[in-house]
């Protein structure tokens, strides 16, 4: 394996300006910045965390928006959000569309809508040659009949089964691990990390939620996935440094970093 004389690490998805953290962006960058974090992809799901998150990147290079209407939200946000989504897409203001996707583990919420916004969001991408974030629970086999041909998208905060995780690696998608994989009931998604090869792998806290194991009950912050980054690294039987630097670089391909953030 190769090795690097300077390590780093990309949260690839963190809600950094949901209005759960409560502006304290400023105080959680620069942790990050410690603990050697080069980018954060900062995922939008409303106006305000979009427009914070614009004016965010504006002051700090490293940070990068993606937006979307989340599967939960397209019966309240979708047709207003949406065309705010679409014209950054189309100006390029976002790295990602994003997340989007398919939730069926809560009944109430609608297939129907769900599968018209994510095929809006399939065609924004297609147009704008930007690549996809979903969000898939308990719905993988609509989400890989709907997505036929997408080979520029990651499967974020990913907890399903070994066939669901080779059906997004046979796609050419990258496979994102949260803080889920520390928690001491989570054996089976470590399996699932042992199986994942680091070259189609992502790193990330899905801040501020899911704070790994030993800080359990509190606001998750991007800080936080080097511990997501030591616990794969044990189970892979390398160093942290390297899963960082590998998963870094995948984030780097995936979203179209520019050099400044993480060198060739």
């Amino acid at each position: 394996m190769e090795l690097y004389t300077v390590f780093m690490f990309v949260d690839a998805h963190a809600h950094i300006t949901h209005e759960n953290i409560a502006d304290r962006e400023e105080e959680f960058l620069q942790r990050a910045a410690q603990h050697h974090i080069v980018a954060i992809v900062n995922v939008c799901t409303d106006s305000e965390s979009l427009a914070k998150g614009l004016a965010l990147t504006e002051r700090h290079r490293w940070v990068f928006n993606a937006a979307a209407v989340t599967p939960h939200d397209v019966e309240t946000l979708g047709e207003t959000f949406f065309s705010e989504v679409a014209a950054c897409a189309r100006e390029r203001k976002v790295v990602a569309v994003g997340e989007t996707g398919l939730d069926y583990h809560y009944k109430e919420l609608s297939k129907e809508l769900q599968h018209k916004f994510l095929l809006k969001h399939l065609e924004l991408a297609k147009e704008t040659s930007l690549p996809l974030i979903f969000h898939c629970r308990e719905a993988f086999h609509d989400l890989f009949s709907m997505t036929g041909g997408i080979d520029s998208a990651m499967l974020h905060c990913f907890t399903g089964s070994k066939e669901e995780a080779k059906g997004c690696i046979d796609r050419g998608w990258m496979v994102s691990f949260s803080g889920i994989v520390t928690f001491k009931n989570s054996a089976a998604l470590r399996e699932m990390a042992a199986f994942v090869p680091l070259e189609s792998m992502l790193i990330e806290t899905d801040a501020p939620y899911l704070a790994p194991q030993s800080k359990r009950g509190m606001v998750n912050e991007p800080a936080n996935v080097t511990e997501v980054a030591h616990v794969i690294a044990s189970i892979k039987g390398v160093t942290t440094e390297d899963v960082g630097n590998i998963t870094a670089r995948n984030a780097a391909k995936l979203f179209g970093f520019p050099k400044h953030v993480v060198c060739a």
